[in-house]
């Protein structure tokens, strides 16, 4: 028999879950949008020339701090599997040529790579040139400063190649609301970020890498895969607003963060704008948080040291990456 303590917790989550499905919030003018874009826009904070953005939030005494809270040394991969073939949720297939040879008693084996930076399928990290707005990347660098020749003359991912390490915050969405994964139209509101700081008792503060769980991978496992553009759970663009106010670091989530369709009429993928064109705020996609989850959740624990380094290409717009959660 459950206790009263049970129960109250189970009609708290369900209530929860039932209050916050009803507020589903409308769709975003594009107006209001362009509104919230001047408001979190980071232009000219870091000075005129400045490429790092939020990363400028993660301070040596962050770093310092960040390593500190390591405990038990339990180190979780948040990267997907990189796995060649057909893939609905690649822009490319990941493709591997392999090779091998002899040279004497010496045997060798190769392989050749074409590695899709972009995308639905493989976990990467988006640099601040991925995106522009309105004739604009971040801290008002005009797309002219990108081609298709020499890549991004501003902002290429090789700004970050000192790499990403701070503390990280896992917002677990699925299990706020007591269910193993979002349905494809839920959306994640500040009301879910502030529920889930009040039960957890963490407070997400500057130059955090704030991670948001969907449960994209339970979903997978529980119906298959399907095409992410088709729909999936993501964040309300009044989030970044959220975001800006506490200063993270960096943001990712187990798909693109978005809500897909756009919830801005005509803004294709609003949380991508308003995070790296307007904050300069790293975005990172398509990360594999079930095993981090299970961690967490067990632990009772959803800070960790965050790690993570990107591939220096020069004028790249983003790379691959195997982020790592340390406890």
């Amino acid at each position: 028999m459950r206790t009263l303590v049970e129960l109250w917790l189970l009609l708290a989550v369900t209530s929860y879950a039932t209050v916050s499905e009803a507020q589903t919030p409308s769709l975003v003018s594009r107006d209001t949008f362009a509104t919230w874009f001047r408001e979190v826009s980071n232009a000219g904070r870091w000075g005129p020339d400045d490429s790092l953005g939020t990363l400028n939030l993660v301070t040596p005494q962050k770093r310092a701090a960040a390593a500190r809270g390591v405990r038990a040394g339990i180190v979780v991969s948040l990267a997907r599997p990189l796995v060649p073939g057909p893939n609905a949720n690649a822009i490319q297939p990941l493709q591997v040529q392999f090779y091998q040879g002899r040279d004497g008693d010496t045997h060798w084996f190769l392989d050749e790579p074409t590695l899709p930076m972009h995308g639905w399928a493989f976990s990467h990290i988006d640099a601040l040139s991925h995106t522009a707005f309105d004739g604009y990347l971040y801290n008002r660098y005009p797309d002219t400063s990108i081609d298709s020749v020499r890549g991004a003359s501003r902002l290429g991912i090789e700004t970050m190649r000192a790499g990403i390490l701070t503390r990280g915050v896992l917002i677990d969405v699925p299990w706020l609301r007591g269910v193993p994964y979002l349905d494809t139209d839920a959306i994640v509101t500040t009301a879910d970020l502030a529920a889930w700081e009040r039960r957890t008792g963490v407070r997400v503060a500057s130059g955090d890498v704030v991670l948001i769980r969907t449960g994209r991978g339970a979903r997978e496992q529980a119906i298959g895969a399907w095409r992410v553009l088709t729909g999936v759970a993501g964040l309300h663009p009044n989030v970044a607003r959220w975001l800006h106010a506490r200063g993270v670091a960096a943001l990712g989530g187990d798909a693109s963060s978005e809500h897909y369709p756009s919830l801005v009429p005509g803004v294709s993928d609003p949380i991508h704008q308003l995070a790296l064109a307007a904050m300069g705020m790293p975005l990172l996609d398509n990360l594999a948080l079930e095993d981090l989850a299970q961690e967490a959740a067990t632990r009772r624990q959803w800070t960790f040291l965050f790690v993570a380094a990107p591939l220096p290409v020069r004028g790249g717009s983003g790379s691959l990456i195997n982020p790592l959660a340390v406890f």
